[in-house]
């Protein structure tokens, strides 16, 4: 087994700025602003002695017991009992402070190695700014800087010393095929997340009755009926006109390249609000951008005949240019209707990649 490195912390410590350093990617939004991220978020390490899964968590605050932030610290938990290794990371520049001593009491009860990491060290005497925490009792304080790379190798070696050399992480599956990237897509609240959670039967992501929860793209990897998927779970899209924050901005283009990097991708629409604009201009994007496409008609339970049939005539009118896809009527809430909706999703794949001689595409 590829070992998996698990990075905690509280809020705005650079948990994300040092997964994109790890993964040599910009897969995690990072912006100045607490609690930006809130899913489990899975990449590919890059660039030690052997390979590695890294895993970025949100801002952890193990005593609260109410709305989002109960949902953020039980992925983390979740997180922490799938590591191999924990680096709980602190931050240099504020110093110890009574919820890094919260978050190492709960670490302590860890059957994993913690390594305990002091960011944003840079350019400070690192004895001198690592003295303050030995207090928290989980080691030596091993001081790096997240955003410069000092120490960042260092403390990945260390992590991965007791693990023997495994081999790099395949991307096809075992029947030789390349997997298909799997992106739900659509506005904001219409159960992408819920929709995510009930194919994968787990709470993989948070789901949580408020509109822009999701802000990040979320790769996960998805074994269903003896096939390989990797779903991609996106932030909603709203109308240009009411996108006001920096943070809605960088997740609306990260759910574009979702778009770009996906095969597949299911839109999903929310029966109860019926097919507005906004649906046919995301639904626009993606054909534009050339994808296989299956829609998603979402909590279709709660709708009675009469609203049925007035959404199946909006479906009509409003997504005509959509006559080619397969249209589902679904309740993720419920699990209902999934079974069909990935059968469509496999066609849509063998559609799209389907290899057509030069007669063929002639008489088209």
């Amino acid at each position: 087994m590829i070992p998996t490195i698990v990075l905690v912390g509280r809020p705005n410590v650079g948990k994300s700025t040092l997964f994109n350093r790890l993964t040599k990617s910009r897969d995690a939004l990072v912006a100045d602003f607490p609690g930006l991220t809130r899913d489990r978020h899975y990449g590919r390490g890059i660039g030690a002695s052997q390979p590695y899964l890294v895993v970025d968590t949100g801002g952890f605050e193990p005593n609260t017991d109410s709305g989002i932030l109960k949902a953020m610290a039980k992925q983390t938990l979740q997180a922490i009992d799938e590591a191999d290794v924990v680096i709980f990371l602190v931050d240099g520049r504020q110093g110890a402070t009574p919820q890094d001593m919260e978050i190492s009491n709960r670490l302590r009860k860890c059957k994993c190695p913690v390594l305990l990491a002091v960011n944003k060290t840079e350019g400070m005497q690192k004895a001198v700014v690592s003295a303050d925490f030995h207090e928290l009792g989980l080691g030596y304080p091993l001081s790096i800087s997240s955003a410069h790379g000092e120490g960042v190798r260092d403390i990945i070696e260390l992590a991965l010393e007791n693990f023997k050399e495994v081999e790099d992480i395949p991307s096809t599956d075992y029947t030789g095929d390349r997997i298909p990237k799997v992106a739900i897509v659509g506005r904001p609240n219409v159960g992408k997340s819920t929709l995510v959670n009930a194919l994968l039967g787990e709470e993989r992501v948070i789901a949580f009755d408020e509109p822009g929860t999701t802000r990040d793209s979320i790769h996960i990897d998805l074994e269903k009926n003896g096939k390989h998927y990797t779903l991609i779970d996106t932030a909603g899209v709203r109308k240009r006109g009411r996108v006001f924050e920096a943070v809605e901005k960088f997740s609306v283009i990260k759910t574009i390249q979702a778009i770009e990097d996906a095969n597949v991708i299911i839109l999903v629409v929310d029966a109860q609000e019926g097919i507005t604009e906004q649906d046919a201009h995301v639904a626009a994007y993606i054909l534009d951008a050339g994808r296989a496409l299956v829609v998603a008609i979402n909590k279709w339970d709660g709708l009675k005949d009469d609203e049925r049939d007035w959404i199946k005539r909006e479906i009509d009118r409003k997504l005509q240019f959509l006559d080619f896809a397969e249209f589902h009527y679904i309740s993720a809430l419920r699990k209902k209707g999934l079974p069909e909706l990935f059968k469509s999703v496999d066609i849509a794949y063998k559609a799209a990649f389907a290899k057509l001689a030069t007669p063929q595409l002639t008489r088209v």
